[in-house]
């Protein structure tokens, strides 16, 4: 990787290898991709193994009872193929149903209505179907061993467990039995799951299908209606993931890939469509100039993708289009150089949050990108009895405005948060590598802003991560936006004269808010070279 790049403190060096490598939030995780590697298996084999790892060793970001995407680029045919392995709405869940329950305006991330059907599992199985080497129960053994014989918990998630407990599941079924007498676990304290790993051998044992038509199926499904909900045993039963056409564009000499909608992923591509036709890499990476047209660009992609961004099999998304050059060039007429448009609105095209990202490349220069969520910490908090894991809050992604894209109905997925990426090159076609930076509506403005240190400034992963990010809380153009420790005051104070409104965060643990990144980059000769972002308690380890 190109040393070329313009000063810029960094807290870790990047790693190097040629036989594979892992970036992922927990070493305990990247330890079990890299042994599945040795084991024989490829990048969509360790992917897997690592994302099992994480469902026990950070249950409060992510789980078996999530969602997780994928994208994943094969070798031999050049190609990125994308994993949708969200979950859908129950079949009796409409509209009319959450409003005589009292609800309104959207789904609470507390409520037994935000649980939709957890598609990891299936995600996982399905992933390893098209793409992997080895047997589902070869993969999950080391996800297994951790969860029966316990693990020294890290000291970010130990901290966000604590968080986790006390604002959810204190309060709901059967949450307690992901605590150590009724606490959370402190760092370096190990925890035991005999819950998850009886989970995990059946599903190791019998496949998905175990999982959705199993016992697993039925404690979810009277869990939830234990706790006020509806979904039922027919609708795990009924679960499919889906294989989508990844979505791209072109910057500077590489071409990014997304994940289509529901996910979020296109308001990447547009924000870099809109900023290709300013000279990026002449400006001061920390400077307010640079700042406030990273700012604008994710003003105008967050008012399309919240306006347009929903499940394509229910509602009309005009998914080609809003990624077009020709729409970037319309809509960067509406990003002013000097003044910031928190009143940008989405144009018309024609016709706290918790989440992983891991990356994956193997010796064959397979990639993969992945992302697995329970979206809230824990989210809903809501544990079937007896199985170790949470079940998500994807439900309080919904709308429960009339005619609205992402309004609620039967059967249908939610607007998505998690967006796993994957570079290529435009000269060749070759990886340049998988990357993400996970966090709620963080996602887009953390690609973007690695993306382009990558792009515009030849970054090296790890000082990619390093920088200090900005985050757009509400995911709204006019959101305040909130700005990591790090920025130089005066570029803040420039930013503020500007127009933008601005609140410093904290440092230490509140620094979480800005995303947990993953990137590894592979050269044309097979070097890797990974980076593992700071805010979070893992690492990027290679094998020779």
């Amino acid at each position: 990787m190109s040393s070329d790049i313009p000063p810029f403190d960094s807290l870790r060096m990047p790693v190097y290898g040629t036989g594979g490598m892992v970036a992922a939030s927990q070493p305990l995780a990247v330890a079990a991709g890299l042994e599945t590697l040795r084991s024989g298996g490829n990048a969509a084999d360790a992917a897997v193994a690592t994302a099992a790892a994480l469902a026990v060793t950070e249950p409060c970001s992510t789980g078996i009872g999530g969602d997780c995407f994928a994208l994943f680029y094969d070798a031999a045919s050049s190609e990125v193929t994308a994993l949708n392995g969200s979950g859908r709405a129950p079949t009796r869940l409409t509209r009319e149903r959450a409003r005589a329950d009292g609800l309104a305006g959207e789904i609470p991330w507390s409520s037994a209505h935000a649980v939709t059907v957890p598609g990891a599992c299936a995600g996982w199985s399905d992933l390893i179907a098209r793409h992997g080497r080895l047997s589902l129960e070869r993969v999950l053994a080391p996800a297994i061993a951790l969860a029966e014989e316990g693990f020294p918990v890290a000291p970010y998630t130990a901290r966000q467990w604590d968080l986790g407990l006390k604002i959810q599941l204190s309060r709901q079924p059967g949450g307690l039995e992901l605590s150590i007498d009724g606490r959370a676990p402190r760092a370096g304290e190990r925890f035991r799951n005999p819950g998850l790993a009886r989970t995990l051998r059946l599903v190791a044992e019998g496949g998905s299908r175990a999982f959705y038509e199993g016992e697993p199926a039925a404690a979810i499904a009277r869990a939830v209606q234990e706790a006020g909900g509806v979904l039922a045993e027919e609708d795990l039963a009924a679960h499919t993931s889906s294989w989508d056409v990844p979505l791209s564009t072109t910057y500077r000499d590489l071409r990014v890939w997304e994940c289509p909608p529901n996910g979020q992923g296109v308001a990447t591509l547009l924000a870099l469509n809109l900023l290709e036709g300013f000279d990026l890499a002449s400006l001061d990476p920390l400077g307010a100039e640079r700042w406030h047209l990273l700012i604008e660009a994710m003003r105008l992609a967050f008012a399309d993708c919240r306006r347009w961004v929903a499940d394509p099999r229910v509602a009309s998304v005009p998914v080609r289009e809003l990624v077009s050059k020709a729409y970037a060039a319309e809509r960067r007429k509406g990003l002013d150089p000097r003044r910031a448009n928190p009143a940008a609105r989405a144009g018309q095209p024609g016709a706290f949050s918790d989440t992983v990202q891991f990356s994956v490349v193997d010796h064959a220069g397979n990639g993969c990108s992945f992302v697995n969520s329970n979206y809230w910490i824990f989210g809903t908090g809501i544990v079937p009895a007896g199985f170790g894991f949470p079940l998500q809050n994807r439900g309080s992604g919904f709308s429960l405005e009339p005619g609205h894209p992402n309004e609620l109905a039967p059967r249908k997925r939610p607007y998505h948060t998690i967006m796993p990426g994957i570079l290529t090159r435009e000269s060749d076609g070759g990886l340049h590598g998988p990357f993400g930076v996970m966090g709620g509506y963080m996602q887009p403005q953390g690609h973007l802003l690695v993306v382009s240190a990558l792009a515009d400034d030849r970054s090296d992963p790890q000082r990619a991560l390093d920088r200090p990010r900005f985050c757009i809380r509400s995911g709204t153009a006019d959101g305040t936006v909130s700005i990591e420790p790090g920025l130089p005051r005066a570029a803040f104070a420039e930013l503020e004269a500007r127009g933008h409104v601005l609140e410093r965060s904290a440092p230490g643990f509140a620094r979480i808010q800005f995303g947990k990144g993953q990137v590894i980059l592979r050269d044309p000769d097979g070097t890797l070279c990974g980076g593992s972002d700071p805010r979070a308690d893992g690492c990027a380890m290679a094998l020779l």
